[in-house]
């Protein structure tokens, strides 16, 4: 069965755009007819995004309140309101235990994987309150317990599916929350720190971008506080 995905007229902004997740979801969701506000710390040249048509970039640290305020400011005074908010800025960093790990990669993991969602999030809530939309974000299959290794970690992921349950009870009936858990994704950067594992098993970032895509739609407009498992073969 094909499914096809309808947002045209909608608004979507993207965070963390550059990196391979991010640019399939923008990507995905440019071909469904949206507009998308693709978001990300690095510059436009150096993002993974295909820019042009529906995608307009934005260069912001979204770990900086001020530069995301101003960055919804800019994408809802040029298009008119936002309807869907995608926070996809993450990063991942372990191999060491906990009286080994060192402050600045708790301070970073926190800042990057949760901080990012938090912010992005409060600043997208008022205009997505008008527009009835949703917010999907990025958890991951490890913050459902700890392991050894990458503790800081699987908390941050483990605070995005916190804080996706706070904003779904906070704004039911309203705007829909959810998250999505994936395992290992497929990424370059994937594949260089892990160069012998098995690909096939691992998370295409389309199957993924489907995946949030649906949890956007109005095929799911029952479901809100979810986190949702991506893990493919893994």
């Amino acid at each position: 069965m094909t499914v096809e995905f309808d947002f045209g007229d909608d608004v979507v902004l993207v965070t963390g755009a550059g990196g391979a997740l991010g640019s399939s979801v923008a990507e995905s969701f440019a071909a469904a007819g949206a507009t998308v506000c693709a978001a990300d710390v690095v510059d436009a040249e150096d993002a993974a995004v295909d820019l042009g048509g529906d995608v307009h970039y934005f260069q912001a640290d979204f770990t900086d309140e001020s530069a995301v305020s101003e960055t919804f400011d800019s994408v809802v005074d040029e298009y008119g309101g936002l309807d869907y908010l995608c926070n996809i800025a993450g990063t991942w960093k372990g191999g060491d235990p906990i009286e080994e790990t060192d402050v600045e990669t708790f301070d970073m993991l926190f800042d990057v994987n949760l901080k990012t969602m938090f912010l992005a999030s409060k600043h997208a809530l008022p205009h997505l309150q008008d527009a009835e939309g949703a917010i999907v974000s990025v958890s991951a299959r490890a913050s459902l317990e700890g392991g050894e290794g990458d503790g800081p970690y699987r908390a941050s992921k483990a605070g995005v599916r916190l804080l996706t349950e706070t904003i779904a009870e906070e704004n039911r009936g309203t705007v829909r929350a959810n998250a999505v858990m994936p395992s290992v994704i497929d990424t370059p950067m994937n594949r260089e720190m892990i160069p012998n594992a098995d690909y096939e098993k691992w998370v295409d970032p389309a199957d993924i971008a489907s995946v949030i895509m649906t949890l956007c739609s109005d095929a799911t407009s029952v479901t809100s506080g979810a986190a949702v498992p991506v893990y493919g073969e893994a």
